[in-house]
């Protein structure tokens, strides 16, 4: 059984709330019991902090005994160097994820710090961008 961290950083715990437009009525919450009554033949856990630091904490904790993380870090992928060091500075392999296409928005979020340390990158397919990215760690 694969054992697979999701990690959602800066205010990714507003999901159904924040900026439907962009992110959808669903909160992460109710999306993630969807994922593991899909996947019960994987261990999914989750976790979300506004915080960079204890984003890089849990990459840290979880980077060399799971067996893939899926990271939504937020803003903090146009920004942190610390995140994507601590990316490289892992094992477990790492799918960068976003909801939205960030290439279509603001010029500030077409760059990721993140992208070169990560296995893949997912965009722009709502929430389902998790679910491809967990198929892409089942299927490795």
């Amino acid at each position: 059984m694969k054992h697979i961290l999701i990690i959602n950083g800066p205010n990714l715990n507003l999901l159904g709330k924040r900026e439907p437009g962009v992110y959808g009525n669903q909160s992460f919450e109710d999306y993630f019991q969807v994922l593991k009554n899909k996947y019960p033949e994987a261990t999914l856990e989750y976790f979300q902090s506004n915080h960079e630091g204890a984003l890089i904490d849990k990459i840290h904790e979880t980077g060399f005994s799971y067996d893939g993380i899926v990271l939504n870090a937020g803003a903090y992928t146009h920004t942190s160097v610390a995140i994507a060091d601590a990316i490289r500075a892992v094992t477990t392999p790492v799918v960068e994820v976003h909801i939205s296409n960030i290439h279509k928005r603001e010029a500030f979020r077409h760059h990721s710090f993140l992208s070169e340390a990560c296995k893949g990158c997912i965009v722009g397919f709502g929430l389902d961008s998790y679910r491809l990215a967990i198929e892409s760690i089942l299927n490795a």
